[in-house]
């Protein structure tokens, strides 16, 4: 059984929720919709594999009046018309930030950002990439739990 490091170290987690709760500020002060946050932080827990993540990150989504179908096709929103063009600059500098190993993939991504994000969307976006790529670490590491909803 691992430790849940949150709950182990509690002031170096509560550090990492106030710099989320910065980082969506400064999303809604760039222009970036709760939507639009919110399909960064699952497009990058989807990369990461992080179970806990995308469980909560989808309730957020729904909440934030997100689609099921766009949420049932996020992991391939290359393939869709469903997205945005500003979703999916967003998407595509998520998926770069969470695979900082592609360099090919950066620049192009960051090349298309910039044809329609501002530089505070920018900014924003990657933010929201790194910020949720912690809490994957955070929960992937210690084996954060989803569990069967009790009421079905």
């Amino acid at each position: 059984m691992r430790i849940f490091i949150d709950k182990q170290s509690p002031t170096a987690f509560h550090a990492l929720v106030q710099t989320s709760a910065a980082v969506r500020a400064v999303a809604a002060e760039a222009g970036l919709d709760r939507t639009v946050v919110e399909l960064i932080n699952l497009r990058v827990s989807q990369i990461n594999g992080c179970a806990s993540c995308l469980d909560t990150h989808t309730k957020a989504a729904v909440r934030a009046g997100e689609s099921a179908r766009r949420l049932g096709v996020l992991a391939a929103w290359r393939d869709t018309e469903v997205f945005t063009p500003v979703e999916r600059a967003a998407l595509a500098l998520a998926e770069a930030t969470a695979d900082p190993t592609d360099a090919i993939a950066q620049e192009s991504a960051y090349e298309a950002a910039r044809q329609i994000l501002t530089d505070d969307q920018i900014s924003a976006a990657i933010w929201v990439a790194v910020t949720i790529d912690a809490f994957n670490r955070v929960s992937i590491m210690s084996k954060h739990p989803v569990r069967a909803n009790r009421s079905t």
